[in-house]
């Protein structure tokens, strides 16, 4: 059986804190200061490639989501909230019993499972894989099964970070050594995905690019933003599955 997206020793980095990741001064700390911008990201995409109203509070009814690498389901209650019909997926058993009991909390319906991306069978309108292809063993089979996912005409986004000095500096010395944003370890840089890569990996997976938007920190508001130019560290790529 193929297992591109499951990495033992990546899974077990992040199991041990897999009861926290709804704590919001934790180890995850980091994802709840980007997920409003990158939900911001991800309503955007998704309304405008199905033609829906972004201002509707119930704008996303209608459309099944599949959130690949989920963790604690922190982009999935966001999105159920907004009338998907989501499903959340981990390797990591941990994440997903932490998932499923705040979703039972807060008296959302939100599927989850504990396989990789390789064992689900259905497809979905929208696939996302969220910080999750820099984890994984082979990143251009990850691309392959993430668009086996999605229906025709369909759409993924991925985030992650480039690969580059700048990204080396502030994605693992300032974050990991110096802020102490993440925990030591959390990424390789050698396994950073430059755009163009991504690009390249998805085209022969029947994946087309849409639209490609950094994520930036801003020190002096101390928030995440969008930008159309600054791809240098993080940054957002969306596509359209071919019809």
């Amino acid at each position: 059986m193929l297992m591109s997206s499951v990495d033992a020793a990546e899974i077990e980095n992040f199991s041990k804190d897999a009861d926290r990741w709804w704590d919001e001064n934790g180890p995850f700390k980091p994802l709840h200061e980007l997920n409003p911008v990158r939900l911001s990201y991800i309503k955007r995409q998704i309304c405008t490639h199905y033609d829906k109203d972004e201002k509707d509070l119930k704008s996303l009814k209608g459309l099944s989501i599949l959130d690949v690498g989920c963790g604690g389901g922190l982009v999935c209650e966001p999105l159920a909230r907004m009338g998907a019909k989501v499903t959340g997926a981990d390797a990591d058993p941990m994440a997903i019993s932490t998932a499923k009991a705040h979703a039972d909390g807060a008296g959302l319906k939100i599927e989850y499972l504990n396989k990789p991306a390789e064992e689900i069978k259905k497809k979905f309108d929208v696939v996302l894989a969220l910080e999750i292809i820099e984890h994984v063993q082979d990143p251009e089979e990850f691309v392959r099964s993430i668009s086996n996912l999605c229906k025709p005409g369909g759409l993924v986004i991925f985030s992650t970070l480039n690969r580059n000095p700048k990204s080396f500096l502030l994605g693992i010395v300032a974050a990991e050594y110096i802020l102490r944003w993440v925990p030591r370890g959390t990424h390789s840089w050698q396994k950073f995905v430059k755009p163009s890569e991504l690009a390249r990996m998805a085209r022969p997976a029947a994946l087309s690019p849409k639209n490609i938007t950094g994520l930036i920190y801003n020190p002096v508001r101390s928030e995440f933003v969008l930008s159309n130019t600054d791809l240098d560290v993080n940054y957002l790529m969306a596509l359209k599955k071919a019809d």
